[in-house]
């Protein structure tokens, strides 16, 4: 199997690049999610499917940007227009031509979204949808699923991951949190027994809990949560920053045929390249932050942000969902996550190894757990997190580059090939004759 010290060995300059993070960075990361043991590998340029480190090493890449890069990195178009845009001018401060470009485009994509409004990332993106519920319904409390991650908006940063009882982070008050309901996830009867019994604002889901491992939510499960919306006078809020536009050219709007009142987005509409969010939805409920509706400015929601709607970002945004919109990616990507996913799980059977693989078209989720995982309460309780490390450590030292350690997910983009699949398959067959001697 493979040891610590054949990883240390191959990474010796991203080992020193660590060790001065650690003097001016918390954690020496910029985010928790980068880290792992002993330090990570530190990134020096990407084209493609592949990404190589300061050391020198090539990797094939299924993390793509945290699922942002959907045709792949250093994508041609995308440079070129980001090349001339920067000469025109990176950020105006005023309003231009691409905004609206990137709205139009959006809005003509997503099922839901007749007005939409630019933001700097999915975070942002949730606060300013929740708020706008908030106003709309003019109630307070909001629901959110166990297990589903909305970014760090303090009022969707709750029940994340075991124990749900308890915050995810410091410094998040019981009165920010206080108005928030955890939901079950893939549990439609539960969901109901609550919603009934609270007046909620709003309830935001992931259509596919993605820092969860890639779990789909059933489709009778969402029909079911579209059904209790309209009864109770809920808004239903699809959070749509992994899945919009890559799932489907319409995101799992399209592909569930489930249509919320508010969406979500983030990463791909940005190009996978630069910052950038938004949220979007039915007029009525957007129209609210309209300020030349003649109210006053405490009877209008606020939104707004300095680099929102960039031009840099929406240019980059629009490129890529204009060759999104044709249509032609998905059949390549969407395959090559069903390649990957039929073959794990025969290598897995065969080898008599306990793993269940989850996921939809272009992203996939590997979990070594006694039961198939339906929610963030199955995914976690059985999991076998030496394991997952191990597996983890196969892969990087034979380059294979993915996160996370403790919860493996990959993400398929427009540049990989069923050469890349094939040794992904090839790694983790190795990996599981290795662990069945054990």
């Amino acid at each position: 199997m493979v040891v610590a010290g054949e990883y240390q060995s191959k990474t010796i300059i991203s080992k020193q690049l660590y060790e001065r993070a650690r003097r001016y960075l918390p954690g020496g990361v910029t985010y928790a999610v980068k880290y792992w043991e002993p330090y990570p590998v530190y990134a020096r340029r990407a084209k493609g499917s592949r990404v190589w480190d300061v050391d020198g090493n090539e990797y094939v890449d299924f993390w793509m940007g945290h699922f942002a890069i959907i045709m792949g990195h250093a994508y041609g178009p995308v440079l070129e227009a980001a090349r001339e845009q920067i000469e025109l001018g990176a950020h105006l401060g005023y309003c231009h031509e691409w905004e609206i470009e990137h709205a139009r485009i959006i809005s003509e994509m997503s099922p839901c979204v007749e007005l939409f409004r630019a933001t700097n990332s999915g975070t942002e993106a949730n606060m300013y949808a929740v708020r706008l519920a908030r106003a709309y319904t003019k109630r307070s409390k909001i629901g959110k699923f166990e297990g589903n991650w909305h970014g760090g908006y303090d009022a969707l940063h709750k029940a994340v991951n075991p124990p749900l009882d308890k915050p995810p982070s410091l410094g998040l008050t019981e009165n920010t949190l206080s108005d928030t309901i955890a939901l079950p996830y893939n549990d439609i009867d539960g969901v109901r027994k609550i919603a009934k019994k609270e007046q909620l604002a709003c309830i935001v889901i992931e259509p596919i809990m993605g820092a969860g491992g890639f779990i789909p939510a059933e489709r009778e499960f969402l029909k079911g949560l579209r059904e209790l919306c309209d009864e109770e006078g809920i808004l239903l809020i699809f959070d749509e920053v992994i899945t919009g536009f890559r799932l489907a050219r319409g995101g799992a709007q399209e592909y569930y045929g489930v249509i919320p009142d508010l969406a979500v987005f983030g990463k791909t509409i940005g190009g996978g390249v630069f910052p950038a969010g938004g949220f979007g939805g039915r007029a009525e409920i957007m129209e609210l932050l309209d300020h030349t509706k003649g109210r006053k400015p405490y009877e209008n929601v606020f939104h707004g942000g300095t680099y929102a709607g960039n031009p840099l970002s929406t240019r980059a945004g629009y490129v890529v969902l204009s060759e999104l919109k044709k249509g032609e990616v998905y059949p390549k990507i969407d395959g090559l996550g069903e390649k990957a996913r039929s073959g794990l799980r025969e290598i897995f059977a065969r080898y008599g190894i306990t793993a269940h693989v989850t996921g939809v078209g272009s992203v996939f989720g590997i979990h070594f757990t006694q039961e198939k995982p339906r929610d963030v309460r199955t995914a976690t309780q059985t999991r076998d997190v030496e394991r997952c490390k191990r597996f983890f450590r196969h892969l990087i030292s034979n380059g294979i580059l993915f996160l996370k350690p403790d919860k493996p997910v990959f993400s398929v983009s427009a540049a990989h090939s069923s050469e890349d699949i094939e040794k992904l398959l090839s790694l983790v067959e190795d990996f599981a004759r290795k662990e069945a001697k054990q």
